[in-house]
């Protein structure tokens, strides 16, 4: 048989990238008699009060008629299940008062999946209202950003990121914040942006935008008719994996917001929640029937009474939050433990389920760190995926100062796994200091 060869989008989808090296560590096995460390993935932790909630919802399924035979026998709209999408619906407008209805929802095959759509729906080759062909930019405000987004532009140069500013919070932590001016002036000069998209808490530093901020992006949004994408995977109201009281749940016209139930204890069932203007949900249900029929039913099956009763979100707030907030607190005081004189600082811990931490002195790059680590057992993800999207209008990614000396931990670990790791990533990095 002659070599295949495989088309430019099946070349970029299956090169080498961040995101595929990460999901590779998950489920590649630990080196010969090495003990693994495991903080690449993003695994969330299994927390038995959130579980409880879920094995009760199973059991009534199996106990109501037909309703498991239901569920597994047949196929839901392209736009999701319909008693889930009027559930979350019901409970958003209710709870935050905004004006949506089950036509602004759209359910995917987990958010990853969502985010594919909407950057191909929004940025790429497309043909403008005057005629003319356009080639139109996704925007990140806040690089470093989700690795898992900078593979998913089906054309080269889809993306680009406006590199953060950070500040010092003493106490040898750090906070990132958008370059609001950078971020103007780009889109001032550059009619191309489709959409801008930021995560929050970001991944992979933990950073929570603050509201201002949200507004802020989403004003510009509304100036320039662009869409705000904001992936909320581990925000309010659920898993509500945010430690500060001062982040509110946010959407308008202007935003697409994504959630997702993985971070809450359901990943393997892959349930995406896009809350978007009628259109984007009408574009995205199209998209679905095309590319998969239908999306996943068991997670929305399992979750839809607990959304429309309010457990999850109580449960989320209860439960969830208190578990990483103290997961949190313990996994930076054993940084500062352990990496105790040298030059480092990790980012201030407000969200999501990763620390970020910065090495000054390191006399590798991550990318070399990261084998060295996992020789030893250590896995982590390096930070140099994270800093994507060039373009000529803005200084390039690989000269922020940080680009090359950062590492994300997941850590969402058992304690004697998070402190042994921890103490041995500080003790590699001695090794490898300048």
């Amino acid at each position: 048989m002659t070599s295949l060869c495989f088309s430019d989008f099946g070349k970029k989808l299956t090169g080498d990238s961040g995101i595929l090296r990460l999901m590779d560590d998950l489920g590649a096995p630990p080196p010969p008699g090495i003990k693994t460390y495991a903080f690449g993935g993003g695994n969330p932790a299994q927390i038995p009060q959130v579980e409880s909630l879920y094995r009760a919802e199973m059991e009534r399924i199996l106990q109501e008629g037909r309703s498991f035979e239901d569920l597994i026998g047949r196929y839901d709209g392209p736009q999701g299940r319909a008693a889930f999408i009027e559930a979350v619906a019901s409970y958003l407008s209710r709870t935050y008062g905004w004006n949506i209805t089950p036509e602004n929802i759209a359910v995917t095959n987990g958010s990853q999946s969502a985010c594919f759509y909407l950057f191909n729906l929004l940025g790429g080759s497309c043909t403008a209202l005057d005629g003319q062909a356009v080639r139109r930019k996704i925007l990140f405000p806040l690089v470093p950003e989700y690795v898992g987004y900078a593979d998913q532009g089906i054309e080269p140069g889809t993306f680009v990121g406006i590199p953060s500013r950070f500040e010092d919070c003493g106490g040898n932590t750090f906070k990132y914040f958008v370059d609001f001016d950078m971020l103007e002036s780009y889109l001032a000069s550059h009619r191309d942006v489709g959409a801008m998209c930021v995560s929050r808490p970001t991944n992979p530093t933990g950073n929570v935008l603050t509201d201002a901020e949200v507004r802020h992006m989403a004003a510009l949004a509304g100036q320039y008719g662009i869409p705000l994408i904001v992936d909320n995977a581990y925000g309010l109201p659920w898993p509500h994996i945010i430690f500060n009281d001062g982040a509110t749940p946010y959407w308008d016209e202007n935003v697409i917001l994504s959630m997702s139930l993985s971070k809450i204890g359901l990943p393997s069932l892959r349930t995406g929640i896009i809350i978007a203007r009628k259109e984007i949900v009408s574009a995205l249900a199209k998209l679905n029937s095309i590319i998969a029929l239908a999306s996943g039913s068991l997670g929305q099956a399992v979750a839809e009474r607990l959304i429309r009763s309010g457990s999850l979100v109580s449960c989320a707030a209860s439960c969830v939050r208190p578990f990483y907030e103290e997961k949190n607190r313990k996994a930076q005081q054993l940084v500062h433990q352990y990496f105790s004189g040298c030059d480092y600082a990790v980012h201030k811990g407000e969200g999501s389920i990763f620390l970020w931490v910065l090495m000054r002195d390191l006399a590798v790059p991550t990318k070399e760190l990261y084998r060295r680590l996992k020789e030893r057992g250590v896995i982590v993800v390096p930070g140099e995926y994270f800093f994507f999207g060039q373009d000529a209008g803005i200084p390039p990614v690989e000269e922020h100062p940080h680009y090359s000396k950062c590492l994300r931990l997941n850590y969402a670990r058992p304690d004697d796994e998070l402190e042994e790791g921890i103490r041995l990533l500080a003790q590699i990095y001695k090794e490898n200091c300048i």
